[in-house]
């Protein structure tokens, strides 16, 4: 199904600049994640990514406005045209602005929490689930820029496998009173839940790339 929604994108009209605004957005949203995460591993100081992360981040909030404008636009001269469409692009906008939030909270915490993360058990399952949300970023990408329904769903399967995994971690956690400090315990666990819903709404957007339309911002 997205594959003929998909060539609505590819008209030359405004919606396939809608389309292109929102390949933009996940492209915001995926350089803010990697700064973020240079933060929480000690990598950059905060200072000196925040205000390029912040003015990303404004970007992706104007972006997301710019394709509501569009898609309005679009829907008023074609009434009743390219609706699905319309729809399913309007639904991941919002998930990529979401994204560029979560991303924002994820350098929240490497700037307010200024102590390092020293405590293995967590740290070392954190750092594999930040490097398959990167990998993720790349799969949604080339799922929706290539209308690719198989990538599509190796990416929904693969956020699930990090939703599970982040879940491991705050349970393990909320267990835990002896070899964690209760402020790095609240580090963690805001990373876990922050990974696990970037995970979530790239998931969603790979949803649109199966044309299931009705099961859009359904994700966990």
């Amino acid at each position: 199904m997205f594959k003929q929604l998909f060539a609505a994108f590819k008209s030359g009209d405004v919606l396939d600049q809608a389309f292109s605004e929102f390949s933009e957005m996940l492209d915001h949203s995926q350089w803010m994640f990697i700064r973020a995460n240079e933060v929480i591993g000690r990598k950059v100081p905060a200072e000196e990514v925040k205000e390029s992360l912040m003015q990303r981040d404004k970007s992706v909030n104007n972006l997301l406005r710019s394709i509501r404008r569009k898609i309005v636009r679009h829907l008023t001269i074609n009434p009743g045209g390219d609706v699905a469409a319309c729809l399913a692009l309007m639904s991941v906008a919002k998930d990529a602005e979401r994204l560029g939030d979560y991303c924002k909270n994820v350098f929240e915490v490497g700037s307010f929490y200024t102590e390092d993360f020293n405590v293995p058990k967590y740290n070392d399952p954190l750092e594999t689930i930040r490097q398959e949300v990167e990998k993720l970023f790349n799969r949604t990408r080339r799922a929706f820029s290539e209308s690719d329904e198989a990538v599509a769903k190796e990416a929904i399967k693969m956020a699930d496998s990090i939703g599970d995994s982040c879940d491991e971690v705050i349970e393990q956690l909320l267990g835990d009173s002896a070899s964690i400090e209760t402020h790095e315990a609240v580090a963690y666990s805001l990373l876990a839940r922050h990974y696990k819903r970037s995970s979530s709404h790239l998931a969603n957007i790979c949803t649109a790339v199966l044309g299931k339309i009705e099961d859009l911002d359904f994700r966990r």
